[in-house]
């Protein structure tokens, strides 16, 4: 039985490109903005869009890692958690976004083939020094990509005043 997994993927899905009840998902958001803004800082303090999917694709990558592993590599303080505008930019919007698309649908792949029991297993999480459920785990990414989708939006906001 996996009914509990299929709604953290469903989760997953909504806030990528469903209907969430907050009203905005990830692809309504990317849709606003256009390749000359993805780099943009609007204001000093304020991350851009491919700083902030970088960052996004980065601990999901990590979340695909403990969930194969039991055991992740990185932590806040990485290099790559928070990649400046300078390097992303020559990696390039299409492979960030691409890579961002990639784990999603990496994510999900090996929760389909999860029991709901699977949500009580413990891992070491390398960021926060100790161990944890994968529930805690999975709920913390849906969490994740919800604050940092706000972030985009004030983003975006910011851009469009401009």
């Amino acid at each position: 039985m996996n009914s509990i997994i299929q709604n953290i993927i469903q989760q997953l899905e909504d806030v990528q490109q469903g209907k969430p009840w907050i009203g905005s998902t990830f692809v309504s958001k990317l849709n606003q903005v256009d390749e000359n803004e993805y780099f943009k800082r609007p204001i000093e303090d304020l991350h851009s869009v491919a700083e902030i999917i970088s960052h996004l694709t980065l601990w999901r990558s990590e979340a695909i890692l403990k969930v194969k592993t039991g055991k992740g590599s990185k932590s806040d303080d990485c290099e790559e958690n928070w990649l400046p505008n300078d390097k992303l930019k020559v990696i390039g919007w299409d492979k960030i976004k691409s890579s961002y698309d990639k784990t999603l649908s990496d994510l999900i792949a090996l929760l389909r083939i999860k029991n709901d029991d699977f949500l009580s297993k413990l891992y070491f999480d390398t960021d926060f020094k100790g161990y944890y459920t994968y529930n805690w785990l999975l709920s913390g990414m849906i969490q994740h990509d919800v604050y940092h989708l706000g972030q985009i939006g004030i983003i975006i906001k910011y851009l469009k005043m401009k």
